[in-house]
């Protein structure tokens, strides 16, 4: 077994660079902590670029390990891995991956039925999470539109819990072009609105065709010249005392509505 490499290493120096956006983004780098998402990476051919473990992580994650065909797999002590993870525990094995996104143009020349479209989502566990609830729902994609957080922040991709690496993903900086790009996709688009005229659980007939769901941000929810351009607001009826829903408890439920609908 190799020596395992330590936090002074000059490549794992350069790697920790990653922990910044602006890294991320120029290099088109970023880092998978943790066993499931390393699993997930490593389903994606050409994602992984290195594996970095500690001895005990390799030996406890041995098929993983074999499952790192042609990518190198590096062994690193324990401080050397926790320069590398932001988690308070860290799993001991962390991926260096490629981007994963796509121009939206592109993701959208294949037919979809199902689409979440975030638009300036800025929790990183909850643009995480909604990636989670989007693949769990069978959605196509998944698109983060205007101002939302980094896909690739390292709470984004800890929350999708492998996600990330199973639904095509889109960038879009301007939030309203996505939406006109879903809807001459044939996408009919659905603003998750406090406020809709059309009630959730009263919507199966327009459930049932492909829809783009757009959610908004946290605090504030959707804009409404935003909201204004898709073709239905669509609320989730409350039937208690609390004032709304989690913008990811929100997803979740719409997302699996559409998801019943069209395999009913």
């Amino acid at each position: 077994m190799n020596t395992p490499l330590t936090a002074g290493n000059a490549r794992l120096k350069d790697t920790r660079k990653l922990s910044r956006r602006s890294v991320r983004t120029e290099r088109r780098l970023f880092l998978a902590d943790g066993p499931k998402a390393v699993e997930g990476a490593l389903t994606v051919p050409g994602c992984v670029v290195e594996v970095f473990a500690t001895p005990a992580a390799t030996e406890q994650y041995a098929e993983l390990a074999a499952a790192a065909v042609d990518v190198p797999w590096t062994l690193v002590d324990d401080r050397a891995l926790a320069s590398l993870s932001d988690s308070v525990s860290p799993a001991g094995v962390v991926a260096l991956c490629r981007h994963l996104d796509r121009p939206l143009t592109d993701l959208l020349e294949t037919p979809r039925r199902l689409v979440a479209l975030c638009a300036d989502v800025r929790d990183p566990g909850n643009a995480g999470t909604v990636v989670r609830c989007a693949d769990a729902a069978g959605a196509d994609a998944v698109v983060l539109a205007g101002s939302s957080v980094d896909a690739y922040n390292p709470k984004t991709v800890r929350a999708s819990v492998g996600s990330l690496f199973h639904v095509p993903l889109a960038v879009e900086p301007d939030a309203a072009a996505a939406v006109r790009a879903a809807q001459a996709a044939g996408l009919t688009v659905l603003a998750a609105d406090g406020a809709g005229e059309t009630d959730l659980f009263e919507a199966d007939e327009l459930l049932a065709g492909p829809t783009a769901w757009l959610f908004g941000n946290e605090a504030w929810g959707l804009p409404d010249e935003l909201a204004a351009l898709a073709d239905h607001r669509v609320r989730i009826p409350i039937h208690g005392r609390a004032e709304s829903l989690n913008l990811s408890t929100a997803a979740a439920l719409c997302l699996y509505a559409s998801a019943r609908a069209q395999r009913t």
